[in-house]
């Protein structure tokens, strides 16, 4: 029996869950835990209806009872993260609340979405904690999930810049550097084009939330390395759901030839909604066949958080100052971008 397949048996063993429910605590590509589902259900080892699903007799069969008198949990105070943060990062965390409730809405054209507000504040806690803030140029590829303003807020690093596509942000981190007497610098910015050549091996730290086709790893991860001065440091998140173990060993040997160290991987780190009202990711789910009543707030879509190290000197590859060709949705294992199964108003 496939290991995804395993364990949604053993999730339902202890209770009925929702589609959103087991979503949220098996973290697989989302296509083949969509294929696991059908092949338990087809077999009869699970039963599906509006409320949810549950285990049959027969798939009780196939499970070790033994095993449910024992748990394993995250722990309740830093969810998995290794980091709490405290001291002024609760007022940091008070203060972004308020001011990301103003900023732009997402939108599909540029695949957008934003993790939570205090999952925001986690990493700026994490970078603080590695001595990656105090004093430090930042560099961030894509910004929805305003990082730098949270960054801004604990008056922490030297310099702050933000490389974004979208206008909108632009017009918003300038409101909010007038508002509070910010200097967040905003360059409206292609990740597919080249780097400004004044913003080269400048940073210390970069940070992104990168397109998880191939491609668009490549160039987030390439550019970002691009912007580091010598023994720089990066953060990204990567997800299961649309990144195969394949992908990730594809980041892993980009990183290694890159002359980089990962440090760390902590599963999980950045929780994000998938429903803003203005992009709903979560469409997908009405189209398998299955009854699935609307999500009533389990927040199941989760990134692994990155920590990488140069080692020295980044070895950029020939492409790294080039224009590059960007894949924007990977069709064989993105699921939930609403290209794939509908087409927009403008057509695109």
């Amino acid at each position: 029996m496939e290991k995804v397949e395993t364990k949604i048996l053993y999730e339902l063993a202890s209770s009925k869950k929702t589609f959103w429910e087991l979503l949220d605590r098996v973290n697989a590509p989302l296509k083949d835990f969509v294929a696991a589902l059908k092949r338990l259900n087809e077999n009869a080892l699970i039963a599906a209806d509006e409320a949810g699903f549950s285990l049959t007799d027969m798939g009780r069969g196939q499970i070790k009872l033994e095993s449910l008198s024992f748990e394993a949990k995250p722990c309740p105070l830093c969810r998995g993260k290794r980091i709490i943060p405290e001291a002024k990062f609760k007022e940091v965390l008070d203060e972004f609340k308020r001011i990301a409730q103003k900023r732009p809405s997402p939108t599909v054209n540029f695949f957008q979405g934003y993790m939570l507000e205090s999952d925001v504040v986690a990493r700026a806690a994490l970078m603080h904690y590695y001595g990656d803030l105090a004093g430090k140029n930042v560099v961030l590829i894509g910004d929805d999930d305003l990082l730098s303003v949270a960054l801004a807020l604990t008056r922490l690093p030297s310099r702050i810049t933000v490389l974004d596509i979208d206008k909108r942000l632009g017009e918003f981190i300038g409101s909010i550097n007038r508002e509070y007497s910010f200097n967040i610098e905003y360059v409206e910015y292609n990740v597919a084009d080249p780097l400004p050549t004044e913003l080269l091996g400048k940073f210390d730290v970069f940070s992104s939330e990168p397109l998880e086709t191939l491609s668009g790893l490549r160039a987030f991860l390439t550019r970002g390395l691009a912007c580091l001065k010598e023994n720089g440091v990066g953060y990204f998140g990567l997800t299961l759901y649309e990144a195969s173990l394949k992908k990730w060993l594809a980041v892993q040997r980009l990183l290694s030839r890159m002359n980089c160290v990962v440090t760390d991987i902590i599963q999980g780190f950045s929780v994000y909604p998938m429903d803003y009202g203005t992009a709903n990711y979560e469409e997908f789910a009405y189209n398998l066949g299955f009854k699935v009543g609307r999500n009533l707030g389990v927040n199941w879509y989760k990134s692994a958080l990155f920590r990488f190290e140069v080692l020295g000197k980044a070895k950029l590859p020939m492409s790294a100052n080039k224009k590059l060709r960007i894949q924007f949705v990977d069709k064989e294992e993105d699921l939930t971008h609403p290209a794939l199964y509908h087409k927009f108003k403008d057509g695109s």
